[in-house]
């Protein structure tokens, strides 16, 4: 029988986008290098003011990658 162990990053993306995209990003560049990416919980949102509009957002959040224990 397999246990179920995680381990857990934090990851900061941004984008000029929207908050959605910077948590995209964020995961799409980390899936490059780790693998079994699970759940992500979103901790601090900041964004960039510029000219009175928003330039950019970002996003921090909390991966869990698992393991595999055998």
């Amino acid at each position: 029988m397999l246990d179920h162990v995680y381990k857990q990053i934090e990851l900061t993306g941004s984008s000029t986008k929207s908050i959605d995209d910077a948590i995209s990003t964020a995961i799409t560049k980390a899936s490059k290098t780790l693998h079994n990416l699970h759940r992500f919980e979103v901790t601090p949102t900041r964004g960039q003011i510029e000219n009175d509009k928003v330039a950019y957002w970002q996003v921090t959040i909390k991966v869990k990658v698992g393991l595999r224990i055998d």
